[in-house]
């Protein structure tokens, strides 16, 4: 049996998916939060609150490996994954498998520590692993290409900064077969893009795909944060979203290692295929 945390989100539900296509439904468990909000996926559906321990034992009973999908509320995140990883030990589950962060032991990427603090968690726990490293999803830079074609343009601070960005469908796609595949015990994957693409490149193709011109306006980290206030982003949210562009800039995001192409066994979604997609929802 394979348990799935935080199966309704947008990861998660395609990982379910997939895992239908090589499992029967009975053999796949959506662990999630409102169980109602998961009915609809075909599957084994049990109530799993990050915040109430009581629920995860049962959620994950009788599980033999189980996809820890990472939280999404940052601050919170080490104490829910703990209680996670103990319900998995208590259920005598063989394998856990979890979404982390790029170089995620190593880095100085703003979303790291979290990650780290987990694999950590996960590695003195005894169970046996495999750490998903995932990096960016085409899908993050959604708004900024529905704002960018109706309005010919968009600022950041990334500089030069490459991004290797996959679908999140790829990713999920590694995730299915890690679970249903053998030999990625205690295996770590750096996973992402096949192309890394710069700011600038992401605007030539937005012309490109929308036929109208779209320019990317490369900005000062303060210069970046001043102009995210005056739109109505809080303060903090700001500092956020510079601290990662300077995290590109800095080519923290740029690596291609090829591992999700091997994993997935096909190339990766290109950024313009999202793109295209994208525009042609508007």
């Amino acid at each position: 049996m394979i348990v799935v945390t935080g199966a309704t989100g947008h990861l998660g539900r395609l990982v379910v998916e997939g895992l239908k296509q090589k499992l029967p439904a009975e053999q796949v468990v959506a662990a999630v939060r409102t169980p109602e909000k998961a009915f609809d996926l075909g599957v084994v559906v049990r109530k799993a609150d990050y915040d109430e321990p009581e629920t995860l034992v049962t959620a994950l009973d009788g599980a033999d490996k189980v996809l820890l999908i990472s939280g999404s509320e940052v601050g919170s995140r080490v104490p829910q994954h703990r209680a996670i990883v103990e319900a998995a030990r208590k259920a005598g589950a063989t394998h856990l498998v979890y979404t982390s962060a790029p170089k995620a032991d190593t880095t100085p990427l703003i979303l790291a520590p979290e990650h780290k603090a987990t694999e950590e968690i996960i590695r003195e726990s005894g169970l046996t692993f495999t750490f998903l490293r995932n990096g960016w999803y085409n899908e993050n830079y959604e708004q900024t290409v529905q704002q960018a074609v109706q309005t010919g343009s968009f600022i950041g601070s990334a500089g030069e900064g490459r991004t290797a960005s996959a679908a999140r469908a790829d990713y999920a796609a590694a995730a299915v077969a890690v679970l249903t595949g053998e030999g990625h015990e205690n295996k770590v994957y750096e996973l992402s893009g096949d192309v890394a693409w710069t700011r600038a490149e992401l605007g030539a193709t937005l012309s490109d795909v929308s036929g109208k011109p779209v320019t990317y306006r490369d900005l000062t980290p303060e210069e970046h944060q001043a102009a995210l206030v005056e739109a109505g982003l809080p303060e903090a949210t700001a500092q956020f979203v510079v601290a990662l562009d300077g995290n590109t800039r800095d080519g923290l995001l740029a690596e291609t290692s090829g591992e999700l192409r091997q994993l997935i066994g096909r190339p990766t979604t290109p950024i313009a295929a999202y793109v295209a997609d994208v525009v042609k929802s508007l």
